[in-house]
């Protein structure tokens, strides 16, 4: 199979990216619905995008099922919320006791948290199942963490490491697979590690500092990544039984949930530039990218993008998920929620932060496209 090196049409990347968010968009509030249902909360909307509806129906049960035209995102609006930010409402008091039983707000601690952590926690089910799937049919890429050859001159050669070295841990915690190995230094550029290795019958602890390596993949884009420059032998393809693959697919997706909590670390300490932060074009451009090589692809990539949303969603923002269970821990330790008009002034401040990161995000993807250069040369 050829392998595209140019970018796919604008329509085609448009439709990929609409895939990729409606099918994730719907999975993150699903898991809100589903968990809300459960618990007997009546809820008003579940809207795919924001905005004006384009199209929806209203089920037997009273919730309206909508389309909204700005796809990046959606809401679940449970009764009782003064907005699809789950801000409650001020409530008549005359609503009857069955009504009001129905009300999210009215709802104990424990089952609100759950509604709320739902959400992110699908998200990760999400990725989990992909995987699996991807085990049980595919196959899961395994290479014995036994180097072969290195890249010289390179980080690793400098530290002392050697063809036949056999990886046993890095930083104290066992590796089992040339790829966790990978994985782990890819998002490390500059920070040192501790490798423990098997060299005949002893063991030996090396430190190495992964190098800051710039690529540029096939389709243009640019990335930086760790890089210590050992390699082993290709990966063989273990196909898992159902149960095996639940086991796996679910250590991937822990294991790429560390990845990105540390890669958004290096940002942070800033060992990684800002401008690795993608934003919605970024992604619409990438979704369009994958889906040009295969639907598999496509596939794998929306795990990964399923994981981000929830580990983002996490976050403890007002507006976000995590927003609302910072507010729960407030109540689980006062015994009382905090007051409306606390929780009012914090969604404020919740929504600029999203609008203000979004911008920065989206400000990123159109320099990573070279739109501001584009928009330079035609000025000047």
């Amino acid at each position: 199979m050829d392998i595209p090196t140019t970018s796919p049409s604008l329509l085609f990347t448009i439709g990929s990216f609409l895939v990729v968010i409606t099918i994730l968009v719907f999975v993150h509030e699903m898991g809100h619905f589903l968990v809300a249902r459960f618990f007997k909360v009546k809820v008003d909307a579940f809207s795919i995008g924001f905005g004006r509806e384009l199209i929806g129906f209203t089920d037997k049960l009273g919730t309206r099922w909508k389309i909204a035209p700005f796809p990046v995102g959606g809401y679940v609006k449970f009764a009782g919320d003064a907005n699809a930010a789950s801000t409650p409402s001020q409530l008549p008091n005359d609503l009857p006791p069955e009504e009001q039983a129905k009300l999210f707000q009215n709802k104990p601690l424990y089952q609100r948290a759950l509604i709320v952590a739902a959400g992110p926690l699908v998200n990760f089910l999400f990725a989990i199942l992909v995987f699996a799937g991807l085990f049980m049919t595919l196959g899961q890429p395994y290479s014995e963490p036994v180097i072969t050859s290195l890249l010289d001159p390179s980080p690793g050669k400098e530290a002392g490491f050697e063809p036949g070295d056999r990886i046993l841990a890095i930083n104290g915690s066992t590796v089992k697979t040339f790829e966790e190995v990978r994985d782990f230094v890819v998002v490390r550029p500059n920070v040192q590690i501790e490798m423990t290795v098997q060299r005949g019958e002893g063991t030996k602890t090396l430190s190495v500092t992964p190098m800051l390596d710039r690529q540029v993949d096939r389709f243009g884009n640019e990335f930086e990544r760790g890089l210590i420059g050992l390699y082993a032998s290709r990966p063989a393809f273990i196909e898992r039984g159902p149960i095996e693959a639940l086991y796996y697919g679910t250590i991937a997706t822990w294991q790429q949930l560390g990845n990105m909590m540390d890669g958004l670390w290096q940002i942070v300490s800033g060992r990684i530039s800002v401008d690795q932060l993608s934003g919605p074009v970024r992604i619409a451009k990438l979704s369009g990218e994958v889906a040009s090589v295969s639907a598999i692809s496509l596939v794998q990539f929306m795990a990964f993008i399923s994981i981000s949303l929830g580990l983002v969603n996490l976050f403890p923002i007002p507006m976000l998920d995590g927003g609302h269970l910072l507010f729960y821990g407030y109540e689980a330790v006062r015994r009382r929620p905090p007051s409306l008009k606390s929780q009012e002034a914090a969604m404020y401040a919740g929504l600029a932060t999203v609008l203000g990161s979004s911008l920065f995000v989206t400000w990123n993807d159109l320099k990573a496209l070279k739109v501001w250069e584009g928009l330079s040369k035609l000025v000047s």
